[in-house]
């Protein structure tokens, strides 16, 4: 017999704010994962009245890379509301970006395509705390430090079973509910447990290095650089310079810097970390422009992170009582700083999705389709956009082309010109050209400068 939730749970009951110290037995949708994908679809639905519970394995707040957003998430920081919180907060305005790729400097402004509000470079652990607090606020059961550890998804009312590892101790338990939405990062959970993922061509494979640095200089729109003291007068950008197979990133924020380097997995297989953070370090002293951007600053010592092997996708996504979101669905090279967006994205898509199975069941497995198609395409855009590939490794052009259609000529405007700023754009421009688009070629296009002035 198949377990059966009470009835007194309401798909569209407002619940108050509560402090929870135990994990309820019962849900409509679990969340796994407290990254801004999985705040991100809970608020979402808990906006709609939906009973919500989310599971963290992790304690807010927490280290985590990716500080660059573009402007375009102010669209679905407005939809969950968080907007207010993330403008308080005072994170750093960046102005664009500016790439040496070999030896060819560009620039791209998002004034010039009218963006009225910032890209910005945020502290992640903030960033990621703002938006979970933001979901609880909106009624959202969190629970952090409680690993979810599988779903069983064979019947109506799934049930998820974790540790519970609040209070120094760990206890087992387990939650049924309706639908489980897997947000979980570079963990995650379900597409281990379908063994789904896969990781992309071995040409196109990365693993990152970073750190973080005190009292580094950045560089501004005018190509100069600045001391660090300037970051609250004079608007940074996001300088990426490339080398060998790989590429930099160096992105300014209030206290820290964090600078990182994005290379093929094979250099580094044979290196222990000791020998990474070596290589890293050593790598940054050489390499144009950052050698001069880091003479004076000082490296946080213990700061040193990787994530390896981290271009992946899922070739199973969403079911008739399961989404897999954000991280958790596939990851790309971060170049163009679409991995936040790619989580709201999903996010937005997967809170439709859910609640309108929600209200008519018998349409689950359609919606499910539909938002998998849909995060397919967000996928493939963003492959085509960072590695300059299409066809192959869960990438199907036409749904990337559909979705061009669907984005904003102003948005795609702007993924154009970023494109061109490094060596992988073609295929991508052949995209836009095979969807016939009608676009502004005046701003497809990166501002190329003659000199940076350091």
């Amino acid at each position: 017999m198949q377990e059966q939730l009470p009835s007194s749970i309401s798909f569209y009951k407002v619940k108050t704010m509560s402090i929870n110290t135990e994990i309820p037995k019962h849900c409509d949708v679990l969340v796994i994962g407290g990254g801004p994908a999985g705040s991100s679809v809970a608020a979402l639905l808990a906006k709609k009245g939906v009973d919500v519970v989310l599971l963290e394995k992790a304690s807010h707040p927490r280290p985590q890379v990716g500080e660059s957003l573009i402007p375009h998430f102010w669209k679905y920081a407005d939809q969950t509301g968080v907007s207010p919180l993330l403008e308080q907060e005072g994170f750093v305005a960046k102005a664009g970006g500016i790439t040496v790729w070999n030896d060819t400097i560009s620039r791209i402004a998002f004034s010039e395509f009218g963006f009225t509000r910032p890209a910005l470079h945020v502290e992640r652990d903030v960033f990621d705390q703002l938006l979970l607090k933001h979901a609880e606020s909106l009624s959202v059961q969190v629970f952090q430090q409680v690993a979810v550890q599988e779903a069983e998804l064979g019947s109506d009312f799934p049930k998820v079973s974790y540790l519970d590892r609040r209070g120094g101790d760990t206890h087992v338990g387990s939650i049924a509910c309706r639908y489980v939405v897997d947000a979980s990062g570079p963990s995650a959970v379900l597409a281990g447990q379908f063994k789904s993922k896969q990781l992309i061509d071995s040409r196109m494979r990365f693993l990152s290095l970073w750190g973080y640095f005190k009292n580094s200089r950045f560089v501004a729109a005018d190509g100069r650089s600045y001391p660090a003291e300037d970051i609250g007068k004079v608007r940074p950008v996001t300088f990426v310079t490339s080398f060998e197979d790989g590429w930099i990133w160096h992105i300014a924020m209030r206290k820290l810097t964090s600078v990182g380097l994005v290379i093929n997995t094979d250099r580094a297989r044979a290196m222990d970390k000791e020998g990474r953070e070596r290589f890293f370090l050593n790598t940054l002293k050489s390499a144009p422009y950052l050698d001069r951007l880091l003479k004076n600053a000082e490296y946080v010592d213990g700061s040193f992170c990787e994530r390896p092997d981290y271009s992946y996708y899922s070739t199973k996504l969403c079911g008739e009582n399961f989404y897999c979101i954000g991280d958790a669905a596939s990851f790309v090279d971060p170049i163009y700083s679409h991995g936040v967006l790619n989580a709201f994205y999903n996010a937005s898509m997967t809170a439709l999705a859910v609640s309108e199975s929600l209200k008519n069941p018998a349409y689950r497995a359609r919606y499910a389709q539909l938002c998998e198609n849909r995060i397919r395409q967000f996928y493939g855009f963003s492959r085509s956009l960072a590695l300059g590939e299409f066809g192959g490794d869960g990438v199907d052009a036409k749904l990337v082309q559909r979705f061009m259609r669907q984005v904003p000529p102003v948005e795609l405007e702007l993924m154009l010109a970023a494109s061109s700023m490094s060596e992988r754009s073609e295929n991508f421009h052949r995209l836009v050209r095979d969807a016939k688009l009608d676009l502004n070629p005046a701003r497809a296009g990166a501002h190329l400068m003659d000199e940076l002035l350091f």
